[in-house]
């Protein structure tokens, strides 16, 4: 799929035009300064909250995992895991 780049200018000069594209499902990079940095990209919502069932793999029908709800970590504790 075929990604445009708009400056932040471009975007705000466009807006309404970028909304109505980004409705059809295609998605905008958005570039900053004069190196024109890539820096963002707008993609449709749904495309956004698309989530994806995560298979157990080889035990995916002799296995299982329930997370109780007293179950407490901090994130820096998860990411060191």
């Amino acid at each position: 799929m075929f990604m445009e780049t708009l400056t932040i200018g471009q975007l705000k000069t466009n807006f309404s035009d970028v909304i109505k594209s980004i409705k059809t499902g295609k998605e905008v990079i958005i570039a900053f300064g004069k190196k024109k940095e890539k820096i963002a990209v707008i993609i449709p919502y749904k495309k956004y909250v698309k989530s994806k069932k995560i298979k157990l793999g080889l035990l995916e029908s002799k296995a299982s995992y329930t997370v109780k709800d007293d179950f407490k970590i901090s994130d820096e504790e998860f990411l060191t895991l």
